[in-house]
């Protein structure tokens, strides 16, 4: 597996996941309330802290196990992450795209299922 500078991502706006999710991101901007924006920020930031905690382990040589179990952790952590911003996404954008009905309606819905295929998979 190869993998990418961030800065690669970002230029572009190009992702490329494990599941087979390749395509250049929407150019979409989401305005969130600045509490919710901090929540999801902080949240982050505890995550990206788990996943230096875990470059430290495998550095400082630590048993297998734990790091699995801290992998666990983090992994656990994203999910959560993700199941809230999609709480959002589906209480704010697709209902408002629902409530304008037509292609609109019928492209936010198409687009979360396949946010939620990818969660799941």
């Amino acid at each position: 597996m190869k993998f990418y500078p961030l800065s690669e991502h970002i230029q572009g706006l190009e992702t490329h996941t494990g599941y087979g999710y390749s395509g250049v991101m929407a150019e979409v901007t989401t305005p969130r309330a600045d509490e919710a924006k901090t929540a999801y920020l902080n949240r982050l930031r505890r995550i990206e802290g788990q996943v230096r905690g875990l470059e430290k382990m495998v550095e400082d040589d630590k048993y297998c196990i734990d790091v699995l179990t801290q992998v666990s952790a983090v992994t656990k952590a994203l999910e959560a992450f993700a199941l809230a911003l999609l709480d959002d996404h589906l209480g704010s954008c697709v209902k408002d795209a629902v409530r304008a009905g037509g292609s609109v309606a019928d492209d936010k819905i198409r687009e979360a299922s396949q946010a939620i295929a990818r969660l799941v998979h």
